[in-house]
């Protein structure tokens, strides 16, 4: 069983450029920071998120790090393209 949310599988984030998946990391951090705040204040109710949205966040980093490294590299703009 895969932990984590769809939407930022891997083969949907190859699909994305760097800089949406900047802001999809940016936003995850956001929530993993409000779901911590809730756990350490007792109002979380759905712990098994903050697995799940840490998992996200790794999947991210691995993935932007395959492009540093061009082991994988990112989509072409479609702009660009024509």
């Amino acid at each position: 069983m895969a932990v984590g949310t769809e939407e930022y599988s891997i083969k949907n984030l190859n699909e994305k450029t760097n800089a949406e998946i900047e802001g999809f990391l940016k936003k995850s951090k956001e929530e993993l920071f409000n779901l911590r705040f809730q756990s350490a204040t007792g109002q979380l109710e759905n712990t098994a998120r903050l697995k799940a949205v840490k998992h996200d966040i790794a999947r991210m980093y691995t993935v932007l790090r395959e492009r540093e490294l061009g082991i994988t590299s990112e989509p072409a703009d479609e702009a660009k393209e024509q």
